[in-house]
């Protein structure tokens, strides 16, 4: 059926509302202070090795283990020359790290080597990515019906897509430019569709793979044979320099293993972990990206279109699906869905183009349910009672000692206190400044709380089973940092007859910083 105009705007105010959706999801991580930096995945043993440029700038640090890749090249954005010394302390593998070396010189220029705004744009590096491929999957497609949206939305909203953002990664920047070198050629631009493959290539070197698209007939061609080494060569030059900078280039062969060995073994792992596994959405979105991702693998390898540039790229990474070894194909839903990505991509304009029954789309695409999952949940810190980030200070408040944590419902946000709880105050700025901080003082029992700076008493506030309103000033020491002192000698109130029930004495509400009229 040809679709109508009507049809097509349906179509484009879906594909603008997927958008939209996509950009509500990556807002949500966003903090007035730390920026979008809990992507990189920054846990307490990563900061404690991290590069001296990066230590004290404002970055979201995940208080378990919890650290991923990201951090890494987060790290060498702020110096992609190499020369950093405190590189081979604080990467697990310098010399595999470096190699992928694009999206980090990407963040390093955006950020003008300045290592506060270096980490903020490295965090961005793959939000980009996905913009650029969400318009350059469109073109490709020639999205007008939905087939073709679904087609598009199974690749910008799959697992690998949407890991990479979650955990600022390579693989989509090199996806973006894999779709961009393939378009160049629809242009007939083959010269411009070799160097941006190249491009990629020094994003993740598993785009050279791609080349297989490029290729023209005569297959065994010396115009082919230059290509694939103008294609290469920046790569292979880059791969030299880091070699003189970081040692001996780990070629990554441990992720291979005997053909469609570490395929069973997932298939083994994700069905035993539907049993195993408390976190059954986990479970359940690991056995369907599981399953789409055998679904494009399938569907590739029985179909031959050796003339098909599309059907060559899936092919080719059809392959490296059966090859890969356990170390990728483990964890929910594991790396292989981001390594697999070009097959993703190929799968998609594959099946859209020739037709390939509904079935094949919607069984190819389950992968978008962990996709979605990984954006899924967003880090909170529970001991942090209030951030600013104005005129230039950047400061978070947390709970210390006495406190049971932050709690909130709807609009509302409170920490209850067990009679003598502490608050700290640390700025990045390192200057003295002085704060107001705001809030509304509660308890379940008359009493009296005082608040006091250092030996400074700063307010006494008198309680009845009111809420009383509270403004204090809050100095910062030359070093940007201060601590308030909660105190009460009436004791707390038991919330419930429960042998664990808490003892409440006083609670802060809804509490706010800002900063003091200069």
């Amino acid at each position: 059926m040809i679709p109508t105009d009507v049809h097509r705007r349906l179509v484009r105010a879906a594909g603008l509302v997927a958008v939209a959706f996509f950009l509500f999801l990556v807002g949500r991580f966003w903090h007035q202070v730390y920026g979008f930096t809990a992507f990189v995945q920054l846990d307490a043993g990563s900061r404690e090795r991290m590069i001296s440029a990066l230590r004290e700038q404002p970055i979201y640090t995940y208080p378990d283990h919890g650290g991923y890749d990201g951090v890494y090249y987060a790290q060498i954005a702020c110096d992609p020359s190499l020369r950093d010394p405190d590189l081979g302390r604080a990467l697990d593998n310098f010399s595999y790290r470096a190699r992928r070396i694009l999206p980090s010189a990407v963040a390093w220029v955006l950020g003008a080597g300045q290592p506060r705004w270096v980490i903020h744009a490295f965090t961005l590096v793959n939000v980009a990515a996905w913009l650029a491929l969400a318009w350059l999957l469109w073109r490709l497609l020639e999205v007008e019906d939905w087939p073709s949206l679904l087609a598009w939305g199974g690749v910008m909203f799959s697992a690998g897509a949407l890991a990479s953002v979650r955990l600022s990664l390579t693989d989509l920047p090199s996806l973006a430019l894999v779709a961009g070198a393939y378009l160049a050629v629809d242009h007939g631009r083959h010269s411009l569709a070799s160097n941006v493959l190249a491009a990629a290539a020094l994003a993740r070197e598993t785009a050279l793979a791609a080349f297989a698209g490029l290729l023209r007939r005569p297959w065994l061609s010396s115009q082919n044979i230059l290509r694939a080494i103008a294609v290469a060569a920046p790569l292979a030059v880059w791969l030299f320099y880091v070699r003189t900078r970081a040692g001996t280039v780990e070629q990554g062969w441990g992720n291979f293993s005997v053909p469609v060995l570490g395929l069973i073994e997932k298939w083994r792992a994700a069905l035993a972990a539907l049993r195993s596994v408390e976190d059954k959405p986990l479970a359940w979105t690991t056995l369907l990206a599981t399953l789409g991702l055998t679904t494009q693998a399938t569907f590739m390898l029985t179909r031959w279109r050796p003339d098909d540039r599309w059907w060559r790229l899936g092919a080719v990474f059809a392959g490296m699906l059966l090859c890969l070894g356990t170390v990728v194909w483990e964890g929910y839903p594991g790396a292989a869905t981001r390594a697999l990505l070009p097959l993703t991509l190929a799968f998609n304009l594959v099946a859209y183009r020739t037709r390939a029954p509904l079935a094949w789309l919607v069984l190819g695409n389950l992968t978008v349910f962990s996709g979605l999952l990984a954006l899924r949940d967003v880090p909170r810190d529970w001991q942090e009672l209030a951030a600013l980030n104005s005129r230039g200070t950047a400061v978070i408040a947390r709970l210390d000692t006495g406190w049971f944590g932050m709690e909130e419902s709807g609009r509302s946000r409170w920490a209850w206190s067990d009679g003598r709880a502490r608050v700290t105050f640390s700025s990045w700025t390192k200057r003295a400044d002085t704060l107001h901080l705001s809030f509304a003082l509660a308890s379940l029992a008359p009493r009296t709380v005082v608040i006091r700076q250092g030996e400074r008493e700063l307010t006494r506030v008198t309680l009845s089973k009111k809420t009383a309103p509270c403004t204090l000033p809050v100095a910062l020491d030359a070093e940007g940092r201060a601590t308030l002192e909660f105190a009460t000698d009436t004791p707390g109130v038991r919330e419930s007859s429960n042998a664990d029930a808490r003892s409440l004495a006083f609670a802060v509400y809804d509490p706010r910083l800002s900063l003091a009229q200069p």
